[in-house]
């Protein structure tokens, strides 16, 4: 919890509860229905909050954005952006029902009235959304082909709406299969723990 404060010193008071609990949350799922992997739980606040809150160094989503998390798994990167953006709201889905059931208790514990969940493909999903947000769940060229027509082309944020898709290593030979703008965000320029030396934000434009 010291790792967040560190970097996002301006918490309120909800949010620095919202993000206590995740903790003990998430390691009493994770030993029902293992999410997170063993060794990572006890970096939960590193390697999966903290990393969720790549997204947002880059970008301050504004009142009444609307974000579709793809592939969340346990609830990542959604459930810690939630938080961090209680104005806005996000629709988070897996195609792996007892994934969505841990979305579904974390939400409810947590009271996050701003998420939604379901179970479905990203190829399924009805409705467009701002943003597409994910923790490399397949390469870029096939990600891209499953959600390019859940996006808005109206902006209203800063950056202009699009996927935000965090991986780690080189990616570049996957953007260029794209033909389309990208901008990539290092993410040890935010965070200087090694864990993020090669963890990087890929924003394609849509």
């Amino acid at each position: 919890m010291d790792l967040i404060k560190k970097y996002f010193p301006d918490l309120n008071f909800a949010q620095i509860e919202r993000f206590k609990m995740l903790k003990p949350l998430y390691t009493e799922w994770n030993s029902k229905i293992n999410v997170i992997s063993r060794k990572d739980i006890d970096k939960l606040y590193e390697r999966h909050i903290l990393h969720s809150l790549g997204i947002a160094k880059v970008i301050e989503f504004k009142s009444g954005t609307t974000v579709l998390d793809v592939g969340s798994g346990g609830g990542f990167p959604g459930i810690p952006l939630a938080i961090m953006f209680p104005e806005s709201n996000f629709h988070l889905i897996d195609s792996i029902g007892k994934k969505i059931k841990v979305v579904e208790e974390v939400v409810n514990e947590l009271e996050l009235k701003n998420v939604t969940f379901e179970k479905i493909r990203a190829e399924d999903v009805d409705g467009k959304f701002d943003f597409v947000v994910s923790r490399a769940v397949t390469s870029l060229p096939v990600f891209y082909k499953w959600v390019r027509k859940s996006i808005l082309k109206k902006n209203i944020n800063s950056l202009q709406n699009g996927i935000l898709y965090l991986k780690g290593g080189d990616v570049k030979s996957e953007i260029s299969e794209l033909m389309m703008q990208v901008n990539i965000y290092p993410l040890s320029r935010y965070f200087k723990e090694p864990f993020f030396e090669t963890k990087k934000l890929v924003h394609i434009i849509s």
